[in-house]
């Protein structure tokens, strides 16, 4: 994630540092811990969270775990990652869901937060774990909150529940009440409540949370704080434990160019576990925070995981039965393709999940290089394509395809590329589908596979006498199939297209030059 790409940086450089070193001493471990210190607080950690983080790494790596270790600098990697873990909250948290139904969710935080975009993909990933959640507009005090309430619910098709225009008009207390009795009399099982913000803390907004935490008794009150707050988010989250007493943490624009600290300084400050994360603007981009993943993500050691589920919630399992089918078949068209492409943009944020990868940080360039764009013109191209031309690529003469590069609005060239792309990867697919191995174009033997063995020519080479009048009476040396330039040549001699006789004479002349 964007918010962690200076730490993530710094940290990996600080750790490959000691994969060069067979022992550690403790120099070494000082060495890395004034790094890893140093990173943090240029991340904005909060200092006593650095404090108590280093501390413990340095007492660890300083200890048997490490000194007995067969990898010293592998088993320090571990130690971080497992103090990372620690400092993010160590186990994955759920949402806490009432025993009687409606569950009621209240949101607070600063204005500029987030909290109205947030209640919408909060709503919208509920909805998709099969709850009928209701929307609550009690954020009475910013001007057009309620009608941007209203509009996020429409794009997550959840209802709002808006009796009040807003704008300093109503009572934001007695709406969320109001709300709650509506969630129950129409059986929505999930009630989520979205207070107001101001600009800073100050005493009247607390008063105005604490008296809708009263009135509605929620069973999760969500403290909702942007990634990129920095050492302010410390100050905040406790003025808000102290008025609100929130029950976890939600944060939002991850993917932002933030240095990461509000994420290491929450959990360690406040002791309040981190629940969600926001990583972008649309209202999929929205995710469950887990600590063990996080912490591989910041060590560049890849989220799996994370990237497994994405994946899960884009792709039909029959339908990639039908393609992996195809694939081997040597059925696998530009239809096929297409639909690939569609469901590889529902996933989410490709460059995210590029990021997701172990070794990601090496590709950073690579990633940040990619233009997603690209996934809209190749859909383009192949959508001006008739059903035919996507079943039949070999039709595709140059009329076809100067028709199609003007209705997709590209160059024929572009459409020329991604049919020779196309039927590549059909080639790569269908050999891996039969369990082989791919050939690379441009690239040598893969990774562990070893090259063949060049056959050694049958029988005993000829040698020749260095004696010239002995050497024009042994017979001509025969080439092997093959000619310089690939052509086969003749056998018999170096010289194939001349008589017995002409060889022999031609032969004799260089001999005795």
């Amino acid at each position: 994630m964007a918010a962690f790409g200076s730490l993530s940086t710094r940290l990996t450089e600080t750790l490959a540092k000691l994969r060069s070193k067979g022992k550690l001493t403790a120099s070494d471990v000082d060495g890395t811990v004034r790094e890893i210190r140093r990173a943090l607080l240029d991340a904005d950690v909060a200092l006593e969270v650095v404090k108590s983080f280093t501390a413990a790494i340095r007492e660890r790596a300083l200890g048997a775990e490490v000194s007995e270790a067969l990898n010293p600098a592998q088993q320090v990697v571990k130690i971080v990652n497992d103090e990372l873990v620690g400092i993010l909250g160590g186990e994955t948290r759920r949402l806490e869901l009432a025993k009687q139904p409606p569950t009621v969710i209240m949101l607070a935080g600063l204005q500029g937060a987030g909290k109205t975009t947030l209640a919408g993909k909060l709503a919208k990933h509920l909805a998709g774990q099969g709850h009928t959640p209701l929307l609550v507009a009690s954020d009475l005090q910013r001007p057009n909150a309620v009608t941007q309430l209203q509009v996020v619910g429409g794009q997550a098709g959840v209802p709002v529940f808006a009796p009040e225009p807003g704008n300093g008009v109503g009572d934001p207390v007695r709406v969320a009440r109001d709300g709650v009795a509506e969630a129950r009399r129409r059986q929505h099982d999930v009630v989520i409540v979205d207070t107001a913000g101001r600009l800073g803390v100050d005493a009247e907004m607390m008063q105005q949370a604490a008296s809708i935490r009263k009135a509605v008794q929620p069973d999760e009150v969500l403290f909702v704080i942007d990634a990129m707050i920095g050492q302010d988010a410390v100050a905040t989250a406790r003025a808000f434990q102290e008025g609100v007493d929130f029950t976890g943490v939600v944060l939002t624009k991850l993917d932002g160019d933030a240095r990461g600290g509000a994420a290491l300084s929450i959990r360690g400050v406040t002791g309040k576990p981190i629940l969600f994360a926001s990583t972008g603007e649309g209202l999929d981009d929205f995710e469950a925070f887990h600590p063990d993943r996080m912490a591989s993500r910041i060590l560049d050691l890849g989220d799996i995981l994370t990237l497994i589920e994405q994946a899960q919630k884009a792709f039909d399992e029959d339908e990639a039965m039908r393609l992996a089918e195809a694939m081997a078949t040597d059925q696998f068209t530009l239809e096929d393709f297409l639909k690939q492409m569609q469901q590889l943009r529902k996933a989410g944020n490709f460059k995210q999940m590029l990021g997701m990868l172990p070794g990601a940080k090496g590709m950073r360039e690579a990633i940040d290089g990619f233009d997603e764009k690209e996934l809209v013109r190749t859909e383009a191209i192949i959508q001006s394509m008739t059903p035919q031309e996507r079943k039949q690529s070999k039709i595709l003469n140059g009329s076809r395809r100067l028709r199609i590069a003007r209705g997709a609005g590209v160059t024929v060239t572009d459409v020329n590329q991604l049919v020779a792309r196309f039927e590549q990867a059909a080639k790569m697919m269908k050999t891996v589908a039969k369990g082989g191995v791919p050939q690379m174009p441009g690239m040598g033997p893969m990774p562990g596979m070893r090259p063949k063995k060049q056959q050694k020519p049958q029988g005993k080479q000829q040698r020749r006498s260095g004696n010239p009048a002995k050497r024009s009476a042994e017979p001509a040396p025969q080439l092997q199939q093959g000619g310089v330039f690939g052509q086969p040549q003749q056998q018999g001699g170096a010289f194939g297209d001349l008589s017995g006789d002409d060889q022999a004479a031609l032969q004799r002349m260089l001999g005795n030059r």
